[in-house]
């Protein structure tokens, strides 16, 4: 049972750590700046498809999609509850403190970027040939023509 959660839990951890890291960065570093804010945290967003995307490319290679889809998105909820929810703490504020709009703007903006660094990953893989069922067909292929062919008498 714990081998089935640690992976979720650490990738949850992982993704949260980018935004703690982002916005402790954006508190103390540029406090009264909020364009350079806003930057960040594009940046924050764009890291963390880009690890997702990596992380996509990477199992997709070793194990079929249905065993690691739902390992990865109930990861990015979790990761996202936690951004939306504790985060704010962090940086000083509260969830609701900017408002309802930047409230669910946060969830569209994490849910695009983590929904597309995973699509982005998974489609390279599928582009290469390289996903699990595009290795399976080829190790298939490979072993029907190994085979010497057989011969009918009459």
């Amino acid at each position: 049972m714990k081998e089935r959660w640690l992976p979720i839990g650490v990738l949850a951890g992982v993704l949260f750590g980018i935004n703690v890291v982002a916005r402790l960065v954006a508190r103390f570093a540029f406090a009264d700046r909020t364009d350079l804010q806003d930057r960040l945290s594009l940046g924050m967003f764009a890291a963390i498809g880009l690890i997702l995307a990596t992380l996509a490319f990477v199992r997709g290679q070793r194990r079929p999609l249905p065993d690691w889809a739902g390992e990865m998105a109930l990861s990015v909820l979790i990761a996202m509850v936690l951004t939306i929810f504790v985060g704010p703490f962090i940086s000083g504020s509260q969830p609701f403190g900017a408002g309802a709009g930047a409230f669910f703007s946060q969830i569209w903006l994490y849910a695009a970027f983590t929904g597309g660094g995973v699509l982005l990953g998974y489609l390279l893989l599928t582009a290469f040939g390289r996903d699990y069922r595009s290795q399976s067909l080829k190790r298939y292929a490979e072993a029907k023509q190994s085979k010497p062919r057989r011969v009918v008498r009459r």
